[in-house]
């Protein structure tokens, strides 16, 4: 079997730390293994319309941005295919031969879907295009034929959503469909960062991200004003580290070259909760290390960000050659689907 990856994000806003060490940096360091056959990379504008129908200009102006963040982070379109998921009219084909296969109730059972509409406070009002949204990813994955999906935490109920899309199409209409496999980040902390603010979860319109795109001023700010221990209050005061954003950082950023480089006093970050803990150890001071670690970390994606934002119209035509390559892909698997359901009339009825 050849091993084939999808991975992709909406276009709602810049993308933000919490993507880069929960999928960006995965699928960069799986690109550059090499151990692939295909490696496609989605930029969801379609599915990013089931909330942000009314404002298109938003997911027109961020479709740029998250191409943008995707070659800083060192994505390479020599290597993978970038493309934009409403170039790929198939999607939608295969997304409403899949609606048949799912039951409503199955959709809003689904957890990471609940935990969207509370977000969104769609209780009473939830759009059938946002609560289909699992299926339209389905098509996606299936699409290009996927048996690898990089994706954080908060996106296994969606793959397992797919897998059984996929059992039910085969058992339906014979072996056609790809069942795939997630691929989480290594380090169990990356797979779900919490804002700054302490909330668990990071989200644009939470207010409580660093983003790829901030500068060191502002990045510096905002680590600056994390939420850490509240009773930690003097310095020579034992700390705690549960909930602790700041620590949470450094678990999923740091290593000892940084340490060394930053906090030469201490060998390992172990050393340094440690201090922390037994008191001694002030917020000011950890939190700056995260910062110097946050700013190195981002030197280099900014300086590659500043040449593409000059040099806009080489990222889209990254985009529509990609999208071309794409749509070629997913025009094989919908005949083959399409065969499999015995509703390809034009080649079996002639």
């Amino acid at each position: 079997m050849k091993n084939i990856i999808l991975t992709g994000d909406r276009p709602t806003g810049r993308l933000h730390i919490g993507h880069y060490v929960g999928s960006l940096k995965n699928r960069v360091e799986i690109q550059n293994e090499g151990n692939y056959d295909k490696m496609y990379v989605m930029i969801a504008d379609a599915q990013a319309l089931g909330d942000n129908h009314d404002n298109i200009q938003k997911i027109r102006d961020n479709i740029i941005e998250v191409a943008i963040d995707y070659i800083s982070c060192g994505l390479d379109p020599n290597k993978v295919t970038i493309f934009i998921q409403s170039e790929i009219s198939e999607l939608t084909e295969l997304t409403f031969y899949y609606m048949n296969l799912v039951t409503l109730s199955r959709l809003t059972r689904n957890p990471t879907v609940k935990e969207e509409i509370k977000l969104r406070k769609f209780e009473t009002s939830l759009p059938v295009g946002f609560v289909c949204y699992p299926i339209s990813q389905a098509a996606d994955i299936t699409a290009f034929g996927a048996n690898i999906v990089p994706v954080g935490e908060d996106q296994l109920p969606m793959i397992e959503q797919t897998r059984e899309i996929v059992r039910s199409f085969n058992s339906l209409y014979g072996e056609t469909l790809v069942e795939p496999k997630e691929v989480l980040p290594k380090n169990e902390i990356c797979r779900r960062l919490p804002g700054t603010d302490g909330n668990s979860k990071m989200g644009k319109s939470l207010g409580n991200c660093i983003y790829l795109s901030d500068d060191e001023k502002t990045v510096n700010q905002k680590v600056m004003s994390m939420y850490t221990d509240p009773d930690h209050i003097k310095v020579s005061d034992p700390g705690k580290l549960e909930g602790n954003v700041v620590f949470t950082y450094l678990d999923a950023f740091s290593n000892n070259e940084f340490i060394k480089k930053y906090a030469p006093e201490y060998n390992n970050l172990q050393e340094i909760k440690d201090h922390y803990t037994r008191g001694g150890l002030g917020d000011v001071k950890v939190k700056r290390l995260l910062a110097s670690i946050l700013n190195e970390i981002l030197t280099p994606i900014r300086e590659k960000r500043a040449y593409l934002e000059q040099h806009k119209s080489e990222v889209y035509d990254i985009l529509f050659k990609g999208s071309d390559e794409a749509r070629k892909a997913a025009s094989k698997t919908l005949n083959n689907v399409k065969k499999a359901m015995g509703i390809d009339y034009r080649n079996s009825l002639a």
